[in-house]
């Protein structure tokens, strides 16, 4: 565990599971200044409509920024008191979309990504005093997947989840909405 920087809150867990939910009753608790960084992307209408759902359900007073990916240039510039950074999962998968080639993957390419993406996160992480709570879902407790893309997807997505739980001060599992403490 790193000790040399703010809180890092790690919400792991299922589709549906209650995690995001759970990152903002904990960054309303604080009852500190919140920027909600995103990482969906509108890219069809029914993403959309979720976006502008969970756009509502934040509380007025919260700053919001979108970026989809390359999310450390960006961190410097916050100053809020609490991040809550939803999701890396979408983080991951916005990644991988730009080493897509004919429903192949180069996973090289794409994993020095991965790795150059959570490893900048990590860096700031270190320089900054804020609470980050940090969702992603936990993949690995299903089937392997049939298809390449499918594989290396989950594979890096393992790889970030396990990064940042290293560092994380706490790490919880959320399953039917109930957070369990992991670390």
């Amino acid at each position: 565990m790193a000790t040399n920087h703010g809180r890092i809150t790690l919400i792991l867990g299922g589709a549906r599971s209650g995690k995001s939910s759970h990152a903002q009753n904990l960054a309303e608790a604080a009852g500190r200044s919140v920027i909600f960084l995103a990482t969906a992307q509108a890219l069809d209408e029914e993403m959309s409509t979720r976006i502008q759902k969970h756009r509502a359900e934040r509380p007025a007073g919260w700053q919001t920024l979108e970026i989809p990916f390359d999310l450390a240039p960006h961190l410097p510039q916050i100053k809020s008191e609490v991040v809550i950074l939803d999701c890396i999962t979408l983080l991951i998968s916005n990644l991988l979309m730009q080493f897509v080639k004919e429903d192949l993957v180069d996973e090289e390419l794409f994993m020095l990504a991965v790795k150059k993406e959570i490893n900048g996160l990590i860096d700031l992480f270190s320089e900054h005093n804020q609470h980050w709570i940090i969702v992603s879902n936990e993949l690995g407790l299903g089937l392997v997947p049939a298809y390449q893309m499918g594989r290396v997807y989950r594979d890096a997505l393992g790889w970030a989840n396990q990064r940042l739980a290293r560092e994380a001060d706490q790490v919880l599992f959320m399953v039917a909405g109930i957070p369990m403490v992991v670390k």
